[in-house]
């Protein structure tokens, strides 16, 4: 009997570790299709996410921008972090959060604007 419960735990590992490295494969290979598809700028990207320790998309949702314009990013970055002051009541934690995703979003408008030069230059010739 206890045979038998040994055999079913074993084969029940082995099909979990399976399927996480099938899994893993796949979101691999997805991430590099998406790098590639998005080019030099993708990978510009994904460094500075990684640097910031903030992605993109958990930036845009901190600063509630859906658009990357400076000026919508200046303007709920400042209301934020005043808000989150602690002189008057707010957290530092939400303030330094408010602060990198300022700066990711910072970060991801200097990598456009140096793909957008390049862009209107190919258009041009």
């Amino acid at each position: 009997m206890a045979k038998y419960l040994a055999q079913i735990i074993v084969m029940g590992a082995q099909v979990v570790g399976r399927a996480f490295a099938r899994a893993l494969q796949q979101e691999f290979a997805a991430s590099q299709a998406a790098a590639r598809a998005r080019g030099s700028a993708g990978q510009q990207s994904a460094a500075a996410s990684s640097i910031t320790g903030m992605s993109l998309q958990e930036a845009q949702q901190i600063l509630n921008v859906t658009k990357l314009t400076p000026e919508e990013i200046e303007k709920n970055y400042e209301h934020l972090f005043k808000v989150n002051d602690k002189s008057v009541g707010g957290s530092f934690y939400l303030q330094s959060k408010v602060v990198r995703a300022k700066e990711r979003l910072d970060e991801e408008l200097s990598i456009q604007s140096q793909e957008n030069p390049q862009s209107q230059q190919k258009k041009e010739t």
